[in-house]
């Protein structure tokens, strides 16, 4: 009897031992046979179509990442999970900066006395310097010098007296007059003023560009990107330009609107903001993105950059976007540190990662509004940190942002914000509507509600926009499949791609997986994660697509809205410390992480068996000096 085995088309050329016919032969539930015969596959035209899921490369190379443990936690913080025995060596850093209060332990406060260096990280805004951008402009993004901060204080707000943030395409004629009269008035505050709009557009740059350091750690910047401070810092920038705003209208219930682009509705961008006579105005934004343009949640830059495909349709856009937040708000934020980014204390470098949302679509609707070179020096106004508060836009796309944490929250029971004291501790600076400054904790901006608002509701389409595998197989079929990769694994050795490696091409490696065919309990307890480590120049906009099992030479966008598309690495431009005395390249460079899950992709490609993956990475933009610095395969607590 002959066997019909496409899968071993690729490796025709290499001996099979007969064990290992016997074992694809029982997965494939026919009778072993010492014969095959390839060229068959033509006449099965079933098993020629399954060649595209099973064509892959399986080796048993890669270290294996020792387990996480889930029972255990530190810093009362039930989402952060001590590693292994190995891992317990290390001493903790409290006690540590604690020791080392000789050396960093003294920091000038605003009444000019000493504090002790806490783990919580903290702006020192006595401090505040400009900031100067690669291509050697000053940047004065200082707010008037600052006196003596008071603790800000919740509002005491009834249910029934919550003020409701609409979503921008459904405002009413009433309403756009109210707003653009309140920020016309904020335009003709003087510079000097706190409130005025300049200065709201400084908050940004001086908290995104090196306007401040670290309180007691003056080498060291201070940097609300890129890790857990992205959500709460700007909840709270918005809260205060809000009120602002009403302040100068004269009503205390006046709301900013939010831009609505996770629904095919506000997927452009709202016609409030593309009247040129409005102060919401802005025209240094991309002319060719524009409405009746739809929006692309995941903007690769120019269409010149090499594997840069940017022609898809109206609907297919649509449906990738859906894709996207899916990915993003479900399959790639199981976790709170998948979602709202990893943890950042006293001490820590910048930007040791990015969550999920603030990779992708936060990062690529940045860049997908600004002006992208040769037009602008650097993607200015949106596209850029510096800038991107000059775009009133600005504040509509981080209102939909911060509206994405609360969504968060509400989809499952596990999705909860971190308890650890350095989250809920750390705190901003920020100037109120009478020009007071206030000094808000992060503990203070979970709840939306307690701050005084909400948000107008709007459907979800995207949460039953769950994507699929290009080739879906019942039950039988994907452990017949995997029986079958798993067989020829062990025969064929494929050569250890070694990291770190640049990315100026597209790179396939192989990972083992630490462990297969875990339960559903196992599985909702320990997320299983793609963990890859990045080196990248934080003055370009930088974009990369990670895939799992694609089999295509050159994995397309459209692939984006398949099973197989695991996430994006995204860098909005911005100015990142460097030490003094570094030259050339070097002070360019900025070293970070991003995590992506896996659980739900491999059970959707019905490779729960599988001893290893195929992970694909495909340069998009602004690949120069791009590092994979390493990638392996964690499990999440």
């Amino acid at each position: 009897m002959v066997v019909h085995l496409p899968i071993l088309l690729p490796y025709a050329h290499i001996p099979i031992k007969k064990k290992t016919m016997h074992i694809i032969a029982m997965a494939l539930l026919l009778p072993p046979s010492t014969t095959t015969n390839l060229s068959a596959v033509s006449r099965n035209p079933l098993l020629l179509n399954s060649l595209q899921l099973t064509t892959y490369r399986w080796s048993q190379t890669r270290r294996v990442t020792p387990k996480i443990l889930c029972n255990t936690s530190t810093n009362d913080d039930q989402h952060t999970p001590q590693k292994n025995h190995a891992e317990t060596k290390k001493l903790d850093r409290r006690n540590m900066l604690l020791g080392l209060g000789g050396l960093y332990g003294a920091a000038t406060s605003l009444s000019g006395g000493y504090v002790t260096l806490a783990a919580p990280t903290a702006p020192d805004v006595s401090q505040c310097g400009p900031s100067i951008l690669d291509n050697g402009k000053i940047l004065n993004c200082c707010p008037p010098k600052p006196s003596q901060a008071m603790d800000f204080k919740l509002p005491i707000v009834s249910p029934y007296d919550l003020r409701t943030r609409p979503a921008a395409h459904l405002v009413d004629g009433k309403y756009l007059e109210k707003y653009s009269k309140a920020l016309a008035l904020m335009k003709a505050l003087p510079d000097s003023d706190p409130r005025s709009f300049k200065q709201q557009a400084n908050i940004h740059c001086a908290y995104c560009n090196d306007g401040y350091h670290q309180v007691g750690l003056p080498d060291l910047d201070f940097q609300v990107h890129g890790s857990w401070l992205f959500f709460p810092f700007h909840r709270a920038y918005l809260y205060f330009y809000e009120k602002i705003l009403g302040k100068l209208i004269d009503d205390p219930n006046f709301v900013i609107p939010y831009w609505n682009w996770d629904h095919p509705n506000g997927m452009v961008i709202p016609s409030m903001f593309n009247d040129p006579k409005s102060p919401l105005f802005d025209p240094i934004r991309d002319q060719t993105h524009l409405p009746p343009t739809v929006m692309d949640l995941t903007y690769d830059g120019p269409p010149e950059q090499p594997y840069n495909n940017n022609n898809m349709s109206y609907n297919d856009q649509i449906t990738l976007n859906l894709t996207i937040m899916y990915r993003q708000m479900v399959s790639n934020a199981k976790k709170p540190t998948m979602f709202l980014g990893e943890p950042y204390r006293a001490g820590d470098q910048p930007s040791p990662g990015s969550g999920s949302m603030e990779n992708q679509p936060h990062g690529t609707v940045h860049t997908w509004t600004g002006n992208p070179p040769p037009n602008t020096p650097t993607w200015e106004d949106m596209g850029i940190f510096y800038s991107a508060g000059r775009d009133p836009i600005f504040y509509a796309h981080h209102a939909q942002v911060d509206r994405t944490w609360s969504i968060w929250k509400s989809l499952f029971p596990k999705n909860k914000d971190f308890k650890d004291k350095d989250f809920l501790n750390t705190y901003f600076y920020f100037y109120d509507e009478n020009a007071k400054l206030i000094k808000i904790y992060v503990r203070d901006c979970l709840d939306t509600k307690k701050m005084g608002y909400v948000y107008q509701p709007m459907d979800l389409p995207w949460l039953k926009s769950r994507p699929t595998p290009r080739l879906r197989l019942n039950k039988s079929l994907k452990s017949s499949f995997s029986m079958v990769k798993n067989a020829v694994a062990a025969e064929i050795t494929v050569p250890t791609i070694t990291f770190p490696r640049a990315l100026d091409h597209i790179i396939r490696t192989n990972l083992q997986r630490p462990q297969k065919s875990r339960s559903k309990l196992e599985k909702d307890d320990e997320e299983e994660i793609l963990v890859i480590e990045v080196e990248s120049r934080h003055d370009l906009y930088s974009k990369f697509d990670v895939y799992v099992n694609d089999e295509d030479e050159i994995p397309t966008k459209e692939n984006r809205a398949r099973t197989e598309y695991a996430g994006s690495y995204v860098n909005v431009p911005h100015k990142h410390h460097n030490k003094k005395g570094d030259h050339g390249n070097n002070n360019l460079m900025m070293k970070t992480t991003m995590k992506l899950g896996l659980t739900d992709l491999i059970g959707d490609l019905g490779a729960d068996d599988d001893e290893g993956i195929d992970v694909i990475f495909v340069p998009r933009t602004g690949n120069e000096n791009l590092v994979i610095k390493d990638v392996r395969i964690e499990f999440l607590c």
